[in-house]
């Protein structure tokens, strides 16, 4: 007989995605995009940058990322079989300090090569829904630099209010 606590939350909706995620702050931040267009290299350059401001940053998760719905909040959690390593292509797998789950703050999107940004993005392009949550998304070049990158997001004080 399984308990009330056993049981998920009546409203959680689960889902996996092709995407990494870290955490700075208390803030979850989930990196979307096409295969190859370097999630891991911005995870990694973030936490760099967020640790190099004095900011507090952990891996959340790389390749795989288990998200829920819950109380109006979307959790990203990590895999299991992958929890506390990030893959940097062309250099192997590497294991780093990680936090096993985040509440997501902000998602950023890593635009395919062939995908062009709109010069002035209509209002309705900076949210995303994923299970039901409506987060601010934040749309990017995958071909700029990942450290670049970064410190744009952790500089722009439109994120900046959403990650501290």
């Amino acid at each position: 007989m399984s308990s009330k606590r056993d049981q998920p939350a009546a409203n959680a909706e689960k889902s996996h995605l092709h995407a990494s995620a870290v955490v700075i702050g208390e803030a979850g931040v989930l990196i979307r995009g096409p295969s190859g267009a370097g999630k891991s290299s911005l995870a990694f350059a973030l936490i760099a940058a967020a640790v190099d401001a004095g900011l507090f940053a952990r891996l959340v998760g790389d390749d795989r990322i288990g998200i829920e719905s819950r109380g109006g909040r979307l959790i990203a959690h990590g895999h299991p079989l992958i929890l506390g390593k990030i893959e940097r292509r062309g250099h192997g797998i590497f294991e780093m300090p990680f936090a096993p789950a985040a509440v997501v703050r902000l998602v950023i999107g890593l635009a395919g090569e062939d995908e062009a940004l709109p010069r002035y993005p209509k209002p309705d392009h900076d949210h995303i829904e994923l299970t039901g949550v409506t987060l601010p998304f934040f749309l990017v070049r995958q071909d700029a630099a990942a450290a670049g990158l970064a410190l744009a997001v952790l500089a722009d004080p439109r994120l900046r209010r959403k990650l501290l």
